[in-house]
């Protein structure tokens, strides 16, 4: 398979997962900075090579013709995007918001997003255990959009 045929298969793939379109949706960055940040930063891995940036732009989703200077600005954006939410994050860690007890449903689903990520390492390549690893799997998956969903409401409720 071609280049912009894998990047393309393993973004829609991504783009697509149901914890990644929640956590999108109430990141900081935009689907397309999104998009362009994980080809910046996926794509040479990827293709085992350096690549320019009118070839990056080139992977991106839309059938449109992107220019490299589109990519870039995109990308400068993101990456703002995401040194903000750092700094963010640095400056509650500083005030110690973190200590206080409101923030534990977002410990929770931390870990509980980071107990997804291993089971998805550990899925055995057939049998009855790779059917029960996914099963598992499942399970966490919809805990976790439930969570993600009923945290990102106003009302705390899922709707």
């Amino acid at each position: 398979m071609r280049l912009k045929e894998s990047v393309q298969a393993w973004l829609n793939g991504a783009l697509n997962d149901p914890i990644v379109k929640i956590l999108s949706k109430n990141s900081q960055l935009t689907k397309i900075q999104l998009e362009t940040l994980l080809i910046d930063i996926l794509a040479e891995n990827i293709s085992g090579k350096q690549l320019k940036y009118d070839e990056k732009a080139r992977l991106r989703l839309t059938k449109a013709k992107i220019s490299r200077g589109s990519f870039n600005r995109t990308l400068k954006q993101s990456k703002g995007n995401v040194i903000k939410s750092i700094y963010t994050v640095l400056l509650l860690g500083y005030l110690g918001v973190f200590e206080s007890t409101t923030l534990d449903p977002y410990l929770e689903i931390a870990n509980k997003l980071h107990e997804y990520v291993e089971a998805h390492k550990d899925i055995p390549d057939k049998g009855e255990k790779m059917k029960a690893q996914i099963k598992v799997i499942e399970i966490i998956r919809e805990e976790l959009e439930t969570s993600l969903k009923r945290l990102s409401s106003p009302s705390g409720r899922v709707v």
